[in-house]
């Protein structure tokens, strides 16, 4: 298990990228399983740092664990409690041209990763845990 605390900057995406991407590969991931590892973790990162924090200043504790068929990635940041389970499917039957822009994060990291569970609490954080696991669901 490794654990490393980022800013909350958009500037450090590329760090977090490099260090889940790492964790992916060791874990022997197929390099598809990589990208949806590094799409999902970048996508929920963005929101933490756009939704949760906004303008002010905070950190995203991003820790890997490594097991022997799956990696585990654990985001914890302190901002406002933010609860995935309760967004909506986005409505994806409109043309392109037509649909709101944003929306689809949550959407996306339910459908690259094999799992999402999200717990807030006052003193520990908000703690969002994907699992991608080898030869997982397509």
């Amino acid at each position: 298990m490794r654990t490393v605390i980022f800013p909350a900057h958009f500037d450090q995406l590329d760090a977090i990228r490099r260090f889940v991407t790492q964790a992916a590969r060791d874990v022997g991931l197929a390099e598809k399983d990589v990208c949806a590892v590094e799409m999902a973790v970048d996508e929920a990162c963005s929101n933490i740092i756009e939704h949760a924090y906004r303008s002010s200043k905070g950190v995203i504790e991003c820790t890997c664990e490594c097991a022997d068929d799956a990696l585990t990635v654990v985001l914890r940041d302190y901002a406002a409690p933010f609860d995935p389970a309760n967004v909506p499917p986005p409505d994806l039957s409109d043309d392109l041209e037509e649909r709101k822009i944003g929306g689809l994060g949550v959407y996306l990291m339910r459908q690259l990763m094999d799992e999402i569970h999200y717990e807030t609490d006052a003193t520990t954080g908000n703690v969002l845990t994907m699992v991608k696991r080898r030869g997982g669901e397509e």
